[in-house]
């Protein structure tokens, strides 16, 4: 089965161009390096559906003019993923990181998912 690392982190709208054109540039080094996926999602219909729990404004408590976006790359198996990232983590275009990153990195959420059901 697939693992699916995910990351849910919110974003100033003002930097969201800013965002993704970094997300661009790290989803391509992700691919080359054997991801399956990588796509990074924006909020857009935040309203929470009747009965089910808090929509994600309210979990990530989001601040005013911050957008939540969710994110998630895609392997073959968590063994692939190591593989991957260990290949990412050398790869020389991240040897210098930004200055600044357009969101706040101590807000990020992130985790490694087993897929236990694919349909």
């Amino acid at each position: 089965m697939a693992y699916v690392d995910g990351f849910l982190l919110p974003v100033p709208k003002k930097k969201l161009k800013a965002y993704a054109a970094l997300s661009k540039k790290m989803g391509k080094i992700w691919r080359e390096h054997g991801a399956l996926a990588y796509r990074e999602c924006v909020g857009d219909d935040m309203n929470v559906m009747p009965g089910c729990g808090l929509a994600f404004p309210d979990l990530m408590k989001l601040k005013p003019g911050h957008v939540a976006v969710f994110s998630f790359i895609v392997y073959k198996s968590r063994k692939h993923r190591d593989a991957v990232n260990k290949n990412v983590m050398s790869d020389k275009r991240l040897a210098n990181p930004p200055k600044t990153m357009p969101f706040d990195m101590n807000s990020m959420c992130t985790g490694g998912f087993k897929v236990f059901v694919d349909v």
